[in-house]
């Protein structure tokens, strides 16, 4: 007799599946019914010579497969966090049947910034170039989706910002994380890579080897102010192995989790405006929304469905938040970063140095990329005067 493969439970996505036939097949969320549709299939006649399709989950967790050794561990997990939620919005889709249409749609499920959308559609568009590249797929119907530009990332923290910023962080292994990048202008992929190992307290710096470098050309090393210096030397006595910056439950802060933060920051921020201008969500948006929000929740693995209160709940919830978002700034890690550079040329820093403290290892870049300094009068006027002399 033949043997077949076992059903098993995938946590990320709540649901079982089945490899049948060269086809990952869903058997749903629940475990009963997901055996009993199994011991279903395999008793089931096979089909005469019938191509197995790829689904799309299947595809993505192929594409996922082959990235993995091939890129760095934050390039991974950034493909990964995407796709799996296309994975979970088409779980029975063949990948040749994914349309612009349709990916459209599952970004729209979302609330994001153009360089967000930008982001989800440059992931599923190389998976699927991927797999048909690989001849997974037969035809790519995404192919001439249209990816829209990234947004400029100006953000710059004014000095009272920061410190606006800093009190709005409850958790103190955040602001430890804030302040230092705040200090060093160190990538957020630095800060959240960086171990004891990493560390030269003599020196007051972070060593990264070439091979862990975002070039991977030269070894990059981070200079550590006083502040960020002694952040650093607590950090390494009270983690000695593994990643300095942890989260209150010992935890390595991951770019997910930090992005969250901020945005817990950015809604307490617009929920203060709010209260000061008295705006509040209107019901008639409430009721709008809440024919479009998912009538189940899954409760220790069963699935029931909502109370008409509870989706009343959420949808305020969603659109305070929504309005919220949108009257405050949105800070991150890389905003603090950009706001280093653009306070270290206003100093007077130059552009060599400045760039080098920044890893770069083409100084043309911050040309590029700080040009708002250069538009800058009263700065600009300074600096002519100081030539002058």
């Amino acid at each position: 007799m033949p043997k077949f493969r076992k059903p098993w439970f995938r946590p990320s996505r709540g649901v079982w599946y089945v490899w049948l036939d060269g086809k990952q097949v869903n058997l749903g969320p629940d475990r009963t019914r997901a055996f009993e549709e199994y011991a279903r299939l395999i008793a089931a006649p096979k089909p005469v010579r019938q191509a197995p399709a790829h689904s799309l989950p299947s595809v993505i967790d192929a594409f996922l497969e082959w990235l993995q050794p091939r890129r760095a561990p934050d390039t991974y997990e950034w493909y990964r966090y995407r796709l799996e939620r296309l994975a979970r919005r088409y779980p029975d889709l063949p990948a040749a049947q994914l349309t612009v249409a349709m990916v459209e749609d599952w970004v729209d499920e979302y609330e994001l910034s153009v360089t967000s959308r930008r982001n989800y559609f440059r992931c599923a568009k190389k998976c699927l170039k991927w797999a048909r590249s690989r001849q997974l797929v037969k035809r790519n119907r995404i192919r001439d989706l249209e990816v829209p530009a990234a947004e400029s990332r100006e953000v710059v923290l004014s000095p009272v910002e920061y410190q606006q910023l800093l009190s709005l962080i409850r958790d103190p292994s955040f602001r430890e994380l804030v302040i230092t990048t705040w200090e060093t202008g160190c990538r957020p992929q630095e800060s959240l890579r960086v171990e004891t190992r990493h560390v030269d307290l003599a020196n007051q710096r972070w060593v990264f080897p070439k091979s862990e470098s975002k070039n991977k050309k030269l070894s990059r090393v981070v200079y550590l102010t006083d502040k960020a210096a002694e952040i650093t030397r607590r950090l390494v006595a009270a983690h000695p192995q593994g990643k300095l910056f942890r989260n209150r439950n010992g935890q390595p802060w991951t770019t997910n989790a930090v992005n969250n933060m901020f945005t817990r920051i950015q809604i307490r921020i617009g929920q203060q405006i709010m209260r000061e201008r008295g705006l509040a969500v209107i019901d008639a948006a409430v009721e709008e929304l809440i024919p479009s929000l998912n009538p189940k929740r899954r409760i220790k693995g069963r699935t029931v469905r909502k109370s008409q209160t509870d989706l009343a709940q959420e949808a305020r919830r969603k659109l305070t938040y929504k309005l919220a978002r949108s009257l405050a700034p949105r800070w991150s890690l890389y905003a603090i970063r950009h706001t280093w550079a653009t306070q270290a040329l206003q100093k007077g820093v130059d552009p060599l140095t400045t760039a080098v403290l920044m890893g770069h290892t083409d100084p043309s870049t911050l040309s590029k990329v700080y040009q708002h300094v250069a538009l800058n009068p009263s700065h600009m006027l300074e600096q002519a005067k100081r030539a002058a002399e």
